[in-house]
């Protein structure tokens, strides 16, 4: 079964949002910091994603500039295999409404990212190149298609 994680989205201060929630909580730690490259859509070298745990629960920030509030918070849904991106796509997007980069808000309200496991390895590659190509690929989609990505990430 996929793990979940929940995802705060932010305009410009995910940095300063993760350092005040993990100042708040004993437990709490930074585990990993992405930081966005050339290819954007945040300047380079400004912080994209960081990664923090409270109480043993993993956390992901992004700064994602602006962007629809009901997008504020969301839940990632990690998928190994395109069946798995397939299947929860369909079937949390049944009655609700999808958007661009595999978030899909469910008819309850709630939104989720089914997003392919791989993905985050190929946007953060030292070859900024191989992660350029990734993010242009994924900026243009909808659902999120693993085969697409890695073609994007092998330069085929």
């Amino acid at each position: 079964m996929p793990q979940i994680t929940p995802f705060l989205s932010f305009n410009d201060n995910a940095e300063e949002a993760v350092n005040f929630y993990v100042s708040l909580f004993k437990d709490a730690k930074v585990t990993s910091t992405a930081r966005y490259s050339e290819a954007g859509p945040g300047p380079a070298g400004s912080v994209m994603t960081m990664k923090f745990q409270i109480g043993g629960v993993e956390f992901i920030a992004l700064n994602g500039g602006p962007h629809d509030p009901t997008l504020t918070v969301s839940f990632v849904v990690n998928c190994e295999t395109q069946a798995e991106v397939d299947r929860f796509w369909d079937q949390l997007g049944k009655g609700g409404k999808t958007h661009q980069c595999g978030w899909v808000t469910d008819r309850f309200g709630i939104t989720w990212q089914v997003t392919p496991t791989i993905l985050p390895k190929f946007l953060q590659d030292k070859d900024t190149t191989k992660a350029a190509r990734v993010m242009q690929a994924m900026m243009n989609m909808v659902k999120l298609d693993i085969p697409a990505l890695e073609r994007a990430y092998n330069g085929d």
